[in-house]
């Protein structure tokens, strides 16, 4: 796969995760945040079984190295990270407006590259930063861009975004050399179902009720916006850098504002329209950049 390729399917992921930003508003009307985060991972996990298995096959037919026990354990951090960011974001819109969360959530296209080096000393391409301050003041020109005071759901929010991009920088670290990205995408998905149940039991109002009437949230999100858009996600970053994928899965801020504008009537605005500008410019930079500037001297580029 090429990273032209990989990159696309990184902008796919951010589509189903812009319409999913439509499903699970509407979902919080009859399900809590985490019977909700639960259930859509347990649909998740069950359609993603059946491929996992498969992977697993087809791998050993190849001769391929096992799957070993650290794998799993590996995988499984990712799975925390994940659900870490889910359930702090959900939890900070209760305190919070949509509109703050939207701006701070951005804030994960900044810490990604951040992360990469300051933990592992792993410089992305010089393009990248330029991309990264387009993207964010896309982001933030679709939320509206104005926090006047911080409460306690932005400091969760942030948190949130501190989280994603930690997912980020681990799926790129455990699944470029080692190969299972669906198994990776199978255990996380797995990891966040069974938090997500238990935090549910604990905090939220788990009634038959409360499931049915979030029923068609819970099936498209956890399919669309969960099993297939997560594994893109883990898939094509096999063929690109984590600083590089963070700017194509932020395509699913303007995709919500899309989304929202179809489906809920919202309205983006001439603002909210130069921010998709300045996202779709940031995804070219990244796209097209390292194709005609290679550095020749600094540090490696990640």
């Amino acid at each position: 796969m090429t990273r032209l390729q990989a990159n696309l399917l990184l902008l796919l992921a951010g589509a189903f995760w812009g319409m999913g930003f439509v499903a699970q508003s509407t979902a919080m009307e009859s399900a809590g945040p985490f019977l909700f985060i639960g259930l859509r991972f347990v649909v998740a996990t069950l359609v993603m079984l059946p491929f996992a298995w498969f992977e697993a096959r087809r791998t050993h037919r190849v001769g391929a190295a096992p799957l070993q026990r650290g794998d799993l354990l590996r995988f499984g951090v990712v799975g925390l990270a994940m659900f870490s960011g889910m359930a702090a974001q959900q939890v900070g819109l209760n305190h919070t407006s949509v509109t703050h969360s939207g701006f701070i959530t951005g804030l994960y296209v900044v810490f990604t590259p951040i992360i990469m080096v300051l933990f592992l000393r792993r410089w992305p391409h010089p393009a990248v930063w330029p991309a990264v301050t387009l993207s964010f003041l896309g982001i933030a020109l679709l939320a509206g861009g104005r926090l006047e005071s911080v409460t306690l759901g932005d400091l969760l929010t942030l948190l949130s975004a501190v989280c994603w991009a930690v997912q980020i920088v681990l799926i790129a670290q455990f699944v470029q050399g080692r190969g299972y990205p669906v198994m990776l995408a199978t255990t996380q998905f797995a990891v966040v179902a069974v938090l997500g149940m238990v935090a549910g039991f604990l905090f939220d109002d788990v009634t038959w009720a409360a499931a049915t009437g979030a029923g068609t949230e819970i099936l498209y999100t956890g399919i669309f916006a969960g099993a297939l858009a997560f594994t893109l996600q883990v898939v094509g970053q096999r063929y690109t850098t984590a600083p590089q994928a963070v700017i194509f899965l932020s395509s699913e801020a303007p995709f919500a504002a899309a989304f929202g504008a179809l489906f809920l009537d919202e309205r983006i605005g001439r603002m909210g329209l130069l921010g998709c500008v300045f996202i779709l410019v940031a995804m070219l930079m990244v796209e097209l950049l390292p194709l005609r500037w290679r550095p020749t001297d600094g540090p490696t580029p990640a």
